[in-house]
């Protein structure tokens, strides 16, 4: 069976891209045509990708499940879409998925690439599913304990699900570090303390940086107590980022470590598969205050000018979601 064809957005040279039309596949008996609901944008990694900024050693590693193209371009890139099954086995069709699928109206893969949403879990939040995965990975890498004091810098989306996740731990303080007064609102919407990096708490256990700038970064080593570990989120692309490590770094006996969605932590890899992980992010997604991470919406039809406005922002903003018709 082959279907019809489908639209796509492209990045075609750094800052600019477009919606391209394409056939789709025939579908093997053993995949499913899904059309799609909802995609987000990711403020930081597709930010770099949009702008031509993937260094050309990171060619290989940066793909996407599903890419096209190669970088820095044209490439067709994206991990955050939800949709409904249209075609497949019978028991799949009608069902809403997550898939870490590119920005496309339909497309076709296997059944092992999708995971099913919670009955109960809204389509339009279960685009976070990529970003929570994320802050899972981190908080497997930092292994919080409990009672710890917890540091995030950073109030984006990845950010603001970390100190949410933390903040469920016993015991535990957390505070959510942003130079952006307003992000204040979404800190007090996830129930966590709100702090300017100046005005933050010192002597802290764990530090987990998100904020995606290198003064975010450097804002860490402070922060950080005796023999405390600063667990870096944030991807730079070929930004060079310069850390003052001849201060407290060496006296504190200070670790810093990359956590990094792309593998499963090794503190849970070898009884987790990336499909797990997956299931695991989705049913963390049915608090309704997480709707408070997503703070804009657009059509599918404008995403050419939409990436090209969000990926010059000069603070970015939280998650950004895109809808279909």
């Amino acid at each position: 069976m082959h279907a019809a064809n489908a639209d796509a957005f492209w990045t075609l040279s750094p800052g600019h891209g477009e919606i391209r039309s394409q056939p789709l596949p025939p579908r093997d008996e053993d995949a499913l045509l899904i059309r799609s609901h909802f995609s987000a944008v990711s403020r930081g990694t597709e930010s770099l990708v949009f702008q031509g900024k993937v260094p050309e050693s990171e060619y290989t590693r940066m793909r996407a499940p599903f890419q096209e193209g190669d970088f820095p371009g044209p490439v067709k890139y994206g991990y955050a879409n939800v949709g409904v099954v249209e075609a497949g086995p019978a028991a799949w069709r009608g069902r809403d998925v997550f898939c870490l699928y590119p920005h496309q109206t339909r497309y076709v893969v296997p059944i092992e690439a999708v995971v099913p949403l919670p009955d109960d879990l809204p389509a339009a939040r279960a685009i976070l599913g990529a970003n929570m995965e994320t802050a899972i990975n981190a908080l497997w890498d930092a292994a919080p304990r409990i009672g710890d004091r917890i540091t995030v810098i950073g109030a984006g989306v990845v950010g603001g699900l970390v100190a949410w996740l933390c903040r469920q731990i016993a015991g535990v303080r957390v505070q959510l570090l942003d130079i952006d007064a307003d992000k204040a609102e979404l800190a007090a919407a996830l129930g966590v303390a709100f702090r300017h990096p100046h005005d933050a708490e010192g002597a802290q256990d764990v530090i987990i940086h998100a904020s995606g700038s290198p003064a975010g970064l450097r804002s860490a080593l402070p922060l950080a107590g005796y023999e405390a570990e600063i667990i870096e989120l944030s991807w730079f692309g070929q930004d060079d980022v310069t850390l003052p490590l001849g201060e407290a770094f060496h006296s504190q006996r200070l670790t810093l470590r990359a956590s990094q969605v792309g593998g499963v932590s090794p503190a849970r890899r070898a009884r987790r598969s990336h499909s797990q992980r997956l299931q695991l992010a989705l049913s963390l997604l049915r608090d309704a205050r997480l709707d408070a991470l997503i703070d804009g919406e657009s059509d599918f039809a404008d995403l050419p000018t939409t990436l090209a406005r969000l990926s010059t922002a000069h603070r970015p903003g939280l998650c950004h979601r895109i809808r279909y018709p």
